[in-house]
């Protein structure tokens, strides 16, 4: 609820006026926003789904859960181009402070599951302690992480690279939007059917080695083969695959994690996975302005690396 209202006010801020100060409080206002919703609202999911006796939905039911919010980007992404074409930029800023103030509301009226507020009864501070003690402690939750990190990490730079690829390609910006809607497509497709392409990629461990394996074979078939076809793998594997995977994983990992610590611990594989990228950012953008598919070779060792980590999970 906190983390939607403070994201409201944020996008009000930004929207006000130019200014570098302006924009910094924004920006701080925008991480401690999405900070505070970093793991709660899968906490509440699960516990949720936990409460219900539905554990052996969860992938199913998270999955989905993540496609709703992906197909509301998708909505989102045209009408604001509409509405920045005849109010202006700002305006797409002040009207995002609507939905998350409903959002807002909407998680002040969510049932707290039983089994999560018995939990309240300890102190926050110890819930923390608790929380990353686990991080440390934990083979499996250590193992996740470390993989959610190399591969998401990776998805990542598809949002980065896709439209100076496309540009080399020769396509037109008016195409761009096109792309990123096909990313999203892909992650819906690929979250919400995860019992599907389980078929074909296997359960728990199998799955994360094999969907591995494409994330890289993604990157380096665009490295070698510049080309539509290498750009729309590149979208739909390394971009939808890559970047579902820590829904997959955190699916998994709430099977190892104790209802208390639950929002603490997904919170921190979160936190591990945005702080390396705050090294990755700049080293991969210079070798990227040196060459793209040198860039592309050098971010396909990322998913690689996660197949040499697998032996704790089950």
């Amino acid at each position: 609820m906190l983390g939607s209202a403070t994201i409201a006010l944020a996008t009000l801020i930004y929207g006000s006026f130019p200014s570098f100060t302006i924009f910094l409080i924004a920006e701080l206002l925008f991480a401690l926003g999405y900070a505070l919703n970093s793991g709660a609202d899968q906490a509440l999911l699960y516990d949720t789904i936990k409460s219900q006796g539905r554990e052996a939905e969860s992938k199913k039911i998270m999955g989905r859960a993540d496609a709703i919010m992906l197909s509301g980007m998708m909505i989102a992404a045209p009408i604001g181009s509409v509405i920045s074409s005849y109010l202006g930029l700002n305006a797409p800023q002040y009207m995002t402070a609507i939905p998350m103030l409903i959002a807002s509301a909407l998680a002040w009226s969510i049932p707290e599951p039983k089994i999560h507020s018995d939990s309240q009864t300890t102190h926050y501070l110890d819930i923390i302690k608790q929380g990353f003690y686990e991080m440390r402690h934990n083979a499996v939750i250590r193992t996740l992480a470390f993989d959610s990190v190399v591969v998401s990490s990776a998805a990542y730079f598809v949002v980065w690279f896709y439209q100076p690829f496309m540009k080399d390609l020769g396509i037109p910006i008016i195409y761009f939007g096109l792309a990123h809607a096909l990313l999203l497509l892909s992650e819906i497709t690929v979250s919400s059917n995860f019992k599907f392409f389980e078929r074909f990629l296997g359960e728990g461990k199998a799955y994360l080695k094999n969907s591995a394996i494409l994330v890289t074979l993604a990157f380096i078939l665009a490295a070698i083969y510049p080309s539509y076809l290498s750009l729309i793998i590149l979208i739909t594997i390394g971009g939808g695959i890559g970047y579902t995977r820590a829904t997959y994983i955190s699916s998994i990992a709430n099977k190892h994690i104790k209802s208390l610590h639950r929002a603490t611990v997904l919170s921190s594989v979160g936190m591990i996975r945005r702080l390396a990228l705050v090294p990755l950012n700049p080293m991969i953008g210079a070798v990227a302005v040196y060459s793209l598919p040198v860039a592309f070779i050098v971010v396909s060792f990322f998913p690689l690396s996660s197949l040499f980590i697998k032996e704790a999970v089950e």
